[in-house]
């Protein structure tokens, strides 16, 4: 459903000419929707568009389905990124933001975490004893029905045997970042979370890594918002997509998905 990065660019050219001409040098300031686990990489990439000549990025932080409710419900967005396909979706059947716009640009992966001074040691597998090691304590993850960590944890969970028996003991947030929360704080003993979301934390360490087989693939679509009047929104697409922000996500522990 998402298209390649040269049909972005061709439609990101096509809306420019129909916004006027030039992007304007002094345009407003842009409003990002970015999924939580963006946050570091998201932000040393806006700032170095800012140092470029852009404009000021402001982003808010949440999980996916939030933010497209939030969007949909007619919140003044510019760009939305999401940290799966399905809330992209959620916009594109609702008429708020076009199929043909939408582009997959960034990969991740799925990792079980504890905090950096724990001892527990786990090899993800077939019915691996993790309801035992859990014992009567939780599992932090995002919510299992609508943040995407958590919809692909639980996935993962269900993919080796082990849903069933932690189910009970799931400590769901409201977005991943809230989940390694619970974890780095010692709240929780164990955490399902995004490696790049591990990298950003010293107060945790990776136990194991998730199978790629064993859930849906973890890819980040970005989008204007069709209702945006922000003509400046093309020019940070396109940074987004460029080489420079690349490295950055690449630095953070993404998978860039488009070629620069």
């Amino acid at each position: 459903m998402m298209k390649r990065r040269n049909l972005l660019l061709s439609l990101l050219a096509a809306v420019a000419l129909t916004a006027g001409t030039a992007i304007p040098a002094m345009a407003a300031d842009l409003t990002v929707f970015a999924a939580a686990s963006m946050k570091g990489s998201l932000d040393k990439a806006a700032a170095a568009y800012e140092a470029g000549g852009g404009s000021k990025v402001s982003i808010s932080y949440a999980s996916s389905s939030q933010l497209a409710k939030q969007i949909e419900a007619g919140a003044p967005a510019d760009v939305f990124i999401s940290a799966d396909s399905k809330w992209m979706t959620y916009l594109i059947e609702r008429d708020t933001v076009k199929q043909d716009a939408a582009v997959n640009f960034l990969g991740n992966r799925l990792v079980l975490v504890a905090p950096a001074d724990s001892s527990i040691s786990l090899k993800i597998g077939r019915d691996f004893p993790l309801a035992a090691t859990l014992g009567t304590d939780r599992l932090a993850m995002g919510e299992p029905k609508s943040v995407p960590a958590g919809q692909y944890g639980r996935e993962a969970l269900m993919f080796y045997g082990v849903w069933d028996d932690v189910a009970s003991k799931v400590a769901g947030s409201d977005n991943v970042r809230a989940a390694l929360k619970l974890v780095s704080s010692g709240e929780a003993p164990l955490g399902i979370v995004y490696e790049t979301d591990a990298r950003a934390d010293k107060d945790v360490k990776v136990i194991d890594t998730f199978d790629e087989e064993s859930h849906s693939p973890i890819v980040y679509p970005v989008a204007p918002v069709e209702a945006s009047a922000n003509a400046e929104k093309i020019a940070f697409l396109k940074y987004l997509l460029g080489p420079e922000a690349a490295k950055i996500f690449r630095d953070a522990g993404f998978t860039a998905l488009v070629s620069s």
